[in-house]
């Protein structure tokens, strides 16, 4: 009589360990990751920066001089392919940077960079 009730306590064990298991990988996957923001918190995040031009935007971004300033520079003439590099400024959040590039045509473009100098984007034509 001993043997049965060792086969049945070990089958609850087994079943409530693979019920736990099994709880804790749903879990899982139904929770959201914390490895990227979502789209609407980076909508959300973005929505908060003042736009560019504004003097709440412009005074947030501080001056970058030495080797992070030509590495920047060096990046955003050759992002447009040509042109004069112009100042360099950390982005809004300060995990970028900002560089303004005088193409041959007398034009300008702002050129936006992450902290491996890696273009974003071209902001767009600045005055």
């Amino acid at each position: 009589m001993l043997q049965p009730m060792k086969k049945v306590a070990a089958g609850v064990a087994a079943f409530a360990a693979l019920a736990l298991g099994g709880s804790a990988i749903a879990g899982a996957a139904s929770s959201p990751s914390t490895a990227a923001p979502s789209s609407s918190a980076a909508q959300a995040a973005h929505a908060n920066i003042p736009a560019h031009g504004t003097a709440a935007h412009e005074s947030a971004e501080k001056p970058v001089t030495g080797t992070a300033a030509d590495k920047a520079k060096a990046a955003a003439v050759k992002s447009v392919g040509s042109g004069t590099a112009g100042a360099v400024t950390t982005d809004y959040t300060g995990n970028g940077y900002e560089v303004t590039v005088t193409k041959s045509d007398g034009s300008n473009v702002e050129v936006h960079l992450d902290q491996s100098f890696t273009v974003r984007d071209h902001g767009g034509p600045r005055g």
